[in-house]
């Protein structure tokens, strides 16, 4: 229910009854008068009630969470998306059998809906908001996959003296590559392509 039309004896009673209805606040809505409240004839007769329309303003994390139950609920998927916030981020949690069909080879498909809730948790947001989708874990797994494959192709390049070139990878990924061997005594990294074909190089000093 995005609207609701509200009447009473003044225009403040009826907006403060739509509240209630909504158990919100005057700030996440706005107000349009229909009709302005009269007393009538004497007073007495024809008396009429103010009535108003409240429109709720979109709010960027209740609608991210409801594209992405809308998402799911189109696949269908018996899922549970469990919220943590902090500073920095919004993390949902998804949780639930046959997750697999989400996450998608080598998290692409997580990735790729975790782009388009960004997107529309943006787009009504005043300031920047950072979602992430994370499925059972899956996110600190393939940190931990990648960080383990960086330490093996260093020592690759180590042993050949050659330089080896991954595999294309999304941004956060290659972040993950570039922080695991940023103090690395031997080896260097950095990026070359463009997006969504840009790759990490592991080099020699």
């Amino acid at each position: 229910m995005k609207k609701i039309v509200v009447t009473a004896k003044t225009i403040e009673e009826a907006v403060k009854k739509g509240l209630a209805q909504w158990n919100t606040t005057e700030d996440r809505v706005k107000v349009e008068v229909l009709e302005q409240p009269s007393k009538g004839l004497f007073g007495l007769i024809g008396t009429r009630e103010a009535k108003v329309e409240l429109e709720k303003i979109p709010d960027a994390e209740e609608t991210a969470l409801e594209f992405l139950q809308e998402v799911i609920g189109a696949i269908p998927l018996d899922v549970q998306v469990d919220k943590q916030v902090t500073k920095d981020e919004i993390l949902y949690n998804l949780t639930g059998p046959e997750l697999g069909i989400l996450i998608g080879r080598r998290g692409q498909t997580l990735d790729s809906l975790q782009y388009l809730v960004n997107i529309v948790a943006n787009r009504y947001s005043s300031r920047p908001v950072k979602i992430v989708l994370d499925a059972e874990n899956f996110r600190d797994r393939r940190r931990k996959t990648l960080e383990d494959l960086s330490l093996r192709l260093a020592s690759r390049v180590i042993k050949t003296k050659k330089e080896v070139i991954l595999e294309p990878m999304p941004p956060q990924e290659r972040k993950i590559i570039h922080a695991q061997l940023q103090n690395h005594s031997t080896v260097k990294t950095y990026s070359k392509g463009d997006e969504p074909n840009r790759r990490v190089v592991i080099a020699l000093r």
